[in-house]
C-alpha cells in the first residue's frame, strides 16, 4: 500500500512538472513540455548542432537543457559540462569584475586611463587621455571595434591595422572591443597582473564568488576537453577566439573571450539582478542609461546602453540584453531586472541570431 502511495506521489511530483508554466519576459506563460518540443525542432543536421539553454523566473534558474552535438564529425553529445564561446557576452562580465574593483577603490570610473597606465598603441592622438573606465563600457571611448576590420577613413592617411580614434572620447557611440582590450590592460597593471595572470585573479574575485563554475577568460584544460566545435556554413572552424595579431588563448579576452554554457552564466545573471557582490550605487550605474541611441538608427532594438549591457523596451518594463558573435559561435541573454526574469543561451554555429528570433515569437505566441 506504501509503494502504491509512494509511486503515485511520485507520479504527480513528475507530471506537475512536465506541465509546469514557465514565465516570458513579455508576460506570457509556457508549459515546459511545449518548450522541450519547441527546443527538440531547433537541434539537428541543417538546424543547430548544439544548444545550451536557461531560463531564469522569479530569480531562481527554473529550466536548463543541454542539447545537440558538439561535434558533427564525431558525434560527441553536447552535456552539461559543454563548454562554449560567450562572444561578445564576455563585456558583461568582465564589466561585473570592473566594478567590483571600483568598490575597492582600485579605480574610478571617470579617471581617465591613462592616469594609470600610458597606451602606446595610441599615444599619437593625445585625445585618448579622455577615455576613462566609463567611456569604455558604455562605448563612447571613440575606439573602433577592432584595428584589424574596423579601418580608419582613408583620407586620414592612417595606416592599416593601425589603432585610431573614430571621435574626441565621450561625444558619441560606437560599439568597441578596442575599449575593452586596453581597458584589461590596465586591470592587469593595478591588480599586478598580465593578460595571461589576470583570469587567476577574477576566478578569485567573480566565479568563485558567485558559483560559476565553469567561466573563464583564457584557456585552460578543463576547456581543452570540453569545448564543442564551432561551425561556419556547415563547416567546422576550430579557432581561438581573437581580433589582435598576436592574441593567443592565454590571454585575458574581456571583449569576446569567456568559454562557459548556460548554468553558469544564469548564475551570474541572478547575481547581477539581485546586486549581489556590488555596492547597491555601484550596481545600480551598471544598468543606469548612460548612454541614449538615436531612435532612427538600427541599433537592433536597443535604445539605450548601460554599462556593458543594451537597454530596450520590453513586454513588462525595461529589458536589458547582450548578443554574442564570434562567427562559429553566437549567444545571447535578455533579462528584467524588475521581474527577476530571463533567458541565455549559446549554440556553436553562426544561426544563433536566427535562433533567437524564432525562440522569442515562440515565447509571445507558443509556436
Amino acid at each position: 500500500m506504501i509503494k502504491k502511495v509512494f509511486c503515485a506521489l511520485a507520479l504527480a511530483i513528475l507530471t506537475s512538472a512536465v506541465h509546469a508554466q514557465i514565465k516570458t519576459l513579455n508576460g506570457n506563460t509556457v508549459s515546459r513540455a511545449a518548450l522541450d518540443q519547441f527546443l527538440t525542432s531547433q537541434v539537428g543536421p541543417g538546424k543547430l548542432p548544439g544548444l545550451s539553454l536557461a531560463i531564469i523566473n522569479n530569480g531562481k534558474m527554473v529550466y536548463h537543457r543541454s542539447m545537440g552535438t558538439g561535434s558533427m564529425e564525431t558525434h560527441v553529445p553536447v552535456d552539461d559540462k559543454s563548454i562554449f564561446e560567450a562572444a561578445s557576452l564576455s563585456k558583461t562580465v568582465f564589466t561585473y569584475f570592473v566594478l567590483r574593483l571600483v568598490d575597492q577603490g582600485i579605480l574610478n570610473l571617470d579617471t581617465p586611463l591613462y592616469k594609470y597606465m600610458l597606451y602606446e598603441d595610441i599615444s599619437g592622438d593625445e585625445r585618448y587621455k579622455l577615455i576613462t573606465a566609463r567611456m569604455v563600457l558604455d562605448h563612447t571611448s571613440g575606439l573602433p571595434n577592432w584595428r584589424t576590420s574596423d579601418l580608419a577613413d582613408s583620407a586620414r592617411h592612417i595606416a592599416k591595422g593601425a589603432l585610431y580614434l573614430k571621435f574626441k572620447p565621450g561625444t558619441n557611440y560606437a560599439y568597441s572591443g578596442e575599449g575593452y582590450y586596453y581597458l584589461s590592460k590596465v586591470i592587469a597593471k593595478l591588480t599586478k597582473n598580465d593578460l595571461t595572470t589576470l583570469d587567476a585573479y577574477f576566478q578569485r574575485e567573480v566565479s568563485i564568488p558567485l558559483g560559476l563554475s565553469y567561466a573563464w577568460f583564457s584557456i585552460n584544460p578543463f576547456i581543452t576537453s570540453h569545448k564543442v566545435t564551432g561551425y561556419m556554413n556547415g563547416r567546422a572552424v576550430r579557432r581561438w577566439p581573437g581580433s589582435l595579431p598576436k592574441q593567443d588563448s592565454t590571454w585575458f579576452g574581456a571583449a569576446g573571450g569567456m568559454h562557459t554554457e548556460a548554468v553558469s552564466y544564469a548564475n551570474f545573471l541572478i547575481a547581477l539582478m539581485k546586486g549581489r557582490g556590488l555596492k547597491k550605487r555601484t550596481a545600480n550605474e551598471l544598468f543606469k542609461v548612460q548612454v541614449t541611441l538615436p531612435v532612427d538608427a538600427n541599433y537592433d532594438g536597443d535604445t539605450g546602453w548601460g554599462l556593458g549591457i543594451g537597454i530596450r523596451p520590453g513586454g513588462q518594463g525595461t529589458d536589458y540584453n547582450h548578443r554574442g558573435n564570434n562567427g562559429n559561435f553566437q549567444s545571447y541573454y535578455r533579462i528584467n531586472r524588475s521581474q527577476q526574469n530571463g533567458y541565455v543561451f549559446f549554440t556553436n554555429c553562426d544561426k544563433g541570431g536566427d535562433f533567437n528570433e524564432r525562440l522569442e515569437k515562440f515565447f509571445l505566441t507558443g509556436k
